[in-house]
Formats: C-alpha cells, structure tokens, sequence
C-alpha cells in the first residue's frame, strides 16, 4: 500500500514528514504494544516515527520498522526516525556511544535526526539530578494530562 505523505523540505535539501508518530509510554504499558501499535502506524501512512533511548522500547520500535521494511510496506529511506540523547550523556565524548547503544538497540544503521532529549545536562547519582528527574515527570504527567 503506497502512501503519500506530507513533508516539509529542510534547509538541507532533506525532507521531513510533518506528523510524527510519538512511541513514548508509561512502564505499565506491555513493551509488547510499542511493537505493534508503531507496525499499525507505519501501515496506516506514519512515516515519522519518534522514539527515545530513555522510553526503553527502541528494539520493539526498530523491530515493528525492519518488519515493515522486510515485508515491502516501506523501505528504509521512506521512514524518517527520529532518536533523542538523554541529558547525563551530553559531554561531548559520550554522545557517540550513546547513538551507537540506540542504533544497536534499534538494529538500524542510521537516524535521521538525533536531538537532545532535554537540554539541560545532568549527572547521574547527583541528588540534583534526581529533584529535577522527579519534577520533569511530574510536570510531564500533569502537562499531558497522564494523572486523571
């Protein structure tokens, strides 16, 4: 099934869809489901997908991509992913493993885009690390609505 979907043309001469598929979800959700609701995604047109070392689901996302690829809904170049390097890994000489970990996870060769997940650096271990890890998720769950 051969979709269209829209992108925008990047400075670059690159292109980049202009609705992404977003693969976070809380612990209790099943790993099992990023599998399968990023396969629904990619089948229903999403050709930007978003994921993150920090959800802890890149080798479900990267498997639903590959299954994609492999059975001919896509190929390689039509998706367009998106990775994001989390805060304690932003000295400068961590930030290479910590794609190749993704890539690894993934089982990918490439990402297309590779932002820092939230600019602000953080040491792990640090009791500042965790006052400000405990309040970004609080503020993420009161923001989107997570606590009803």
């Amino acid at each position: 099934m051969e979709t269209q979907c829209q992108r925008v043309k990047l400075n670059d001469g690159h292109f980049i869809p202009i609705l992404g598929f977003g693969t976070y979800a809380p612990e209790e959700v099943p790993k099992s489901e990023a599998l399968e609701v990023t396969k629904f995604a990619i089948e229903v047109g999403f050709h930007h997908i978003d994921c993150a070392h920090a959800y802890r689901n890149e080798e479900q996302v990267g498997h639903a991509i590959r299954s994609k690829i492999a059975d001919g809904t896509v190929k390689r170049e039509d998706i367009f992913y998106t990775s994001k390097l989390w805060s304690t890994c932003l000295q400068p000489e961590l930030v290479q493993s910590a794609l190749e970990k993704s890539l690894k996870n993934l089982q990918l060769d490439y990402v297309d885009l590779y932002l820092i997940h939230t600019p602000v650096p953080l040491k792990v271990g640090n009791l500042c690390y965790h006052l400000y890890l405990i309040s970004y998720v609080t503020m993420s769950i009161s923001f989107h609505g997570w606590l009803v």
